[in-house]
């Protein structure tokens, strides 16, 4: 799909239980086929175990716990969606302030379907226009945003997306985000 571009960017993947299987894999698989390392932070120990659309999918391995885990060990963050998964990461402190550090830092952030709850309870969407799954869009515009129905849109450092079906658009713009933000910092490092 994409050619090594983002050789050696460090993406952190925020899961716990209940995450869309598909809405990690794929955009890790395009991450990882592009040359990025990706880590599954999580503040669960040991693994973590997907959703499939309509029961429990695969368990995967958590690669850093969220209390170990460090933004500025990271060069951008992916918050896939599923229903449990973003509830139950909205309502931890430490998933939200990791969530804010990459905005504080304006590190580039991927999320898709409902994993915009997260960014509402980090006070990150005001302002900004973000597709989400539909059931989002009051609770979006609620907290500021401008709920936009596209497969995949990009504002400022932040690309979002609606469903898993709009994957391969929002990996396509995943990608060309986090590039276009990574050759912006090594010029900002080399100057």
């Amino acid at each position: 799909m994409a050619e090594a571009e983002l050789n050696g960017l460090k993406v952190a993947i925020l899961v716990t239980d209940g995450f869309e299987q598909v809405e990690m894999t794929e955009p890790r698989k395009a991450l990882d086929d592009a040359g990025a390392i990706t880590r599954i932070v999580s503040p669960r120990d040991g693994r973590v175990r997907a959703w499939k659309f309509t029961d429990w999918g695969n368990d995967y391995p958590v690669d850093v716990r969220l209390e170990h885990a460090r933004p500025d060990d990271f060069d951008a963050l992916l918050l896939p969606g599923g229903v449990i998964n973003p509830d139950t990461l909205r309502m931890q402190s430490q998933a939200i302030a990791f969530v804010e550090t990459f905005f504080d830092d304006d590190k580039p952030v991927a999320t898709i379907c409902h994993g915009p709850w997260t960014l509402i309870e980090a006070g990150v969407v005001r302002g900004r226009r973000i597709a989400s799954w539909p059931s989002l869009r009051t609770d979006l515009l609620n907290a500021g945003a401008e709920w936009v129905d596209q497969e995949a849109v990009v504002d400022g450092n932040l690309v979002s997306s609606r469903k898993p079906d709009d994957i391969p658009a929002f990996n396509r713009e995943m990608i060309a985000l986090f590039n276009r933000a990574t050759r912006q910092d090594e010029r900002r490092r080399a100057s």
